[in-house]
């Protein structure tokens, strides 16, 4: 059977994999297609298609960082158009938000004694655009938690005391933008977004599909969010959401779909 991994990142977001290191893993998973879903980045895309020349089929795609009612959603974009020029200019913005972000969240952790300066942050994220998880990792080299896990549930997941939103974007927005770029939006991993009496709102901005398949979901999660595609005609997408070894236990392809589901993405494309 042929199977996708569609929710992957590399290093040009907050991903460790590079896309060399992805494409091999996706390889040894024995994968036949992947999208690359950097948050807030398309910057990885070129590369990673090169990289996996004939051996896999590579999707472009996305996730974008969006906010409503104080919760953080994302949406996640697939075929879009990575040079389209209002995503581009977004994305730009994005990244000097995220920036800002790093800043303010740095001044909470310090009001928690918890002593993190911004350059440490950036020494990680590098070229990428930094993100939540290059916090953690910040924390954890210096000894701050004992693991990654431990800055979300503590410190820096949503709601938590040391969270910062301030996102550009409403998912309507996200929504919107991924169309405009020829994309097909999907609602990442709705159980942990927990805001599903949005969906009715965000089908009426144009998404087509959600993420029922995640490794967080258990299979009553899943069922429940298929029950929901099928009641609003929305396409179903899965992935791992790997993130190389910031998150050792979640592997390139642990969490993968048939092939048909991709295609059905590919009929959705085709009829617009």
């Amino acid at each position: 059977m042929k199977l996708a991994d569609l929710h992957l990142h590399t290093n040009f977001s907050d991903g460790t994999f590079s896309p060399a290191e992805l494409v091999e893993e996706a390889k040894k998973a024995g994968l036949f297609c992947i999208s690359v879903t950097d948050h807030d980045s398309v910057a990885a895309i070129d590369e990673v298609k090169k990289e996996a020349a004939d051996s896999l089929e590579v999707i472009e795609g996305i996730e974008l960082s969006a906010e409503i009612i104080s919760n953080e959603v994302h949406i996640l974009g697939y075929f879009i158009n990575p040079n389209y020029p209002r995503l581009q200019t977004e994305l730009k913005k994005i990244y000097e938000i995220r920036r800002q972000r790093v800043y303010d969240m740095c001044e909470k952790l310090k009001k928690l004694n918890i002593d993190l300066e911004p350059q440490e942050v950036f020494d990680i994220s590098g070229k990428a655009t930094a993100s939540r998880l290059h916090i953690a990792m910040a924390m954890l080299a210096k000894g701050k938690i004992t693991n990654i896990y431990e800055a979300f549930s503590r410190y820096i997941g949503n709601k938590k005391p040391a969270y910062v939103g301030k996102f550009s974007l409403n998912p309507m927005d996200a929504i919107k933008l991924i169309k405009e770029a020829g994309g097909i939006p999907v609602l990442a991993h709705p159980y942990a977004t927990k805001c599903d009496e949005l969906i009715p709102s965000f089908v009426k901005a144009g998404l087509r599909g959600l993420e029922a398949y995640y490794p967080e979901h258990s299979e009553i999660v899943t069922n429940h969010y298929l029950r929901i595609a099928d009641k609003y005609g929305l396409l179903v997408t899965g992935g791992s959401d790997c993130h190389g070894t910031a998150k050792p236990d979640v592997g390139v392809g642990k969490v993968s779909i048939p092939y048909e589901l991709v295609e059905k993405l590919k009929e959705e494309k085709r009829g617009r």
